[in-house]
């Protein structure tokens, strides 16, 4: 992907923006104009050949006003002044009769937590295909069992400016990357798949040297040959020892969301009215960090402007915070966190996560496995469903181990993880020193929208969740 500098008002004067949007947010609480110019590019290879090669670019605005709890938002890919006045008409009805009192822009800083790069760094598609085959052909090579193979390589490019109506501009230029490689095998007509991934906010070029996905392709095959070997899982009510990095989706889904500022401004949060209460076990902290150099879940602003924060939401058990965007913050009497997050011009923000993690403890992974008398060694996960209501979760397992007395057995399929948010927090027995975060495999869906975000977090022992078997 080739591009040249985003510049925003290419096709409308400044100042006349600037006087459009202050025309529609005038007696308005909040607003701002939101520009936006993308790019994205995929290759997929599939049972020995490119099976899907895609490209799109978009731009566009959104413009928003804001009063009290309501919010009027229109969105065009046409970026004129007619486009823009319409726009600002329908943002308008949000604000009625007006009597807001225009909120303050956010506190700037410099922040630079990735390169303003190209991804795809000049790399010909030509090379970006062969590197898929060689890719392909080590995997089938790799053992014999090996039937099927998935490579896929994605690079994307989103630059955005958002001007708000005092006339502050902040811009943003966030590249990502990511490689992902699935195996299939087979053994006496049974099929089973294993699949390694990652990347950030960062080019292809590291990803596609063999020193990074020779070790992804042996891991897939890894996880394809322990599912090929393993038993029915049990069912019942067991402790769980979940291993560090990617298994913290399940702290991302089944605690993060309930920790965000409009579920617990409107009550509809498992964890509403609980602040400065113990919500978990001592030693628990969790946190979402946005300034992680690199990683999925990073931004140098928001996209309502403000800068990202490292957000301590509970503390040693204690509840101390929500993550906020500009709107449920000001409801709710507080300062916004950097987590007003949006999809696309086509969407207006909502507080969203970042990169959220539990902070590791002191216990040795090895004596927290040892101590596990009865129950599942849970490493590596697939899908879930999450209530925010009262935070009940479902989640399936795609690696994990039965252990008994300390020892790590079978390998088992058909692990569901069930329980709800609030209780597993207070049932955590054992934090590992061995925190982690994702490899750079995560998004994250609400109300429709979707955003990349990084989870983590040390081994853990949790206390008590219902295991779904197929035993």
């Amino acid at each position: 992907m080739s591009r040249t500098p985003f510049d925003p008002f290419a096709r409308i004067d400044r100042d006349t923006a600037q006087a459009i949007l202050g025309e529609a947010v005038h007696g308005a609480d909040d607003g701002e104009l939101f520009l936006e110019r993308s790019q994205a590019e995929s290759l997929v290879f599939d049972d020995g050949r490119l099976r899907n090669s895609s490209f799109m670019a978009g731009q566009g605005f959104g413009l928003r006003a804001v009063r009290g709890a309501v919010s009027g938002y229109a969105h065009s890919t046409e970026l004129t002044e007619a486009a823009l006045r319409r726009a600002a008409a329908t943002a308008r009805l949000a604000v009625g009769d007006g009597g807001g009192t225009l909120a303050l822009p956010p506190a700037m800083a410099p922040v630079n937590l990735y390169p303003a790069i190209d991804p795809a760094e000049g790399l010909p598609t030509a090379h970006r295909i062969e590197v898929l085959r060689e890719i392909d052909a080590y995997a089938r090579t790799a053992d014999p069992r090996v039937v099927q193979v998935s490579v896929s390589m994605a690079s994307a490019l989103q630059e955005v400016a958002i001007l708000r109506p005092e006339g502050t501009l902040a811009t943003d230029t966030r590249p990502m990357a990511r490689l992902n490689v699935t195996v299939i095998v087979e053994n006496n007509d049974r099929r089973e798949s294993g699949t390694a991934g990652g990347g950030g906010r960062h080019g292809l070029t590291a990803l596609i040297d063999p020193g990074h996905w020779k070790p992804l392709v042996d891991e897939a095959l890894r996880i394809a040959l322990v599912n090929l070997r393993s038993v029915a899982a049990p069912a019942g009510v067991m402790d769980v020892v979940l291993g560090p990095g990617w298994p913290g989706i399940l702290l991302h889904e089944a605690v993060g969301h309930g920790l965000e500022g409009d579920f617990n401004r409107k009550k509809a949060s498992a964890f509403a009215g609980l602040l400065g209460q113990r919500v978990a076990a001592p030693g628990v902290t969790v946190v979402d960090d946005g300034t992680i150099e690199g990683r999925r879940g990073s931004i140098n602003i928001d996209d309502e402007g403000t800068p990202p924060a490292r957000n301590v939401l509970i503390e040693d058990g204690i509840l101390v915070g929500y993550m906020q965007d500009r709107q449920n913050a000001r409801l709710m009497g507080v300062d916004p966190t950097g987590n007003g997050r949006r999809e696309s011009f086509a969407h207006m923000p909502m507080p969203r996560m970042t990169n959220t993690y539990m902070p590791g403890g002191d216990a040795d992974p090895a004596a927290i496995l040892a101590d596990l008398k009865d129950g599942i060694y849970a490493v590596g996960f697939g899908g879930g469903q999450v209530d925010i209501t009262n935070g009940k979760f479902v989640f399936s397992c795609t690696e994990a181990y039965r252990v008994k007395n300390g020892v790590v057995g079978d390998p088992i399929r058909g692990a569901t993880l069930i329980g709800d948010g609030a209780t597993a927090l207070q049932q955590v027995r054992g934090i590992g020193n061995d925190m982690a975060l994702d490899p750079g495999i995560g998004n994250c869906g609400k109300q429709g929208q979707w955003v990349p975000v990084g989870v983590g977090q040390p081994t853990l022992m949790i206390g008590g969740l219902t295991v779904g078997g197929s035993a």
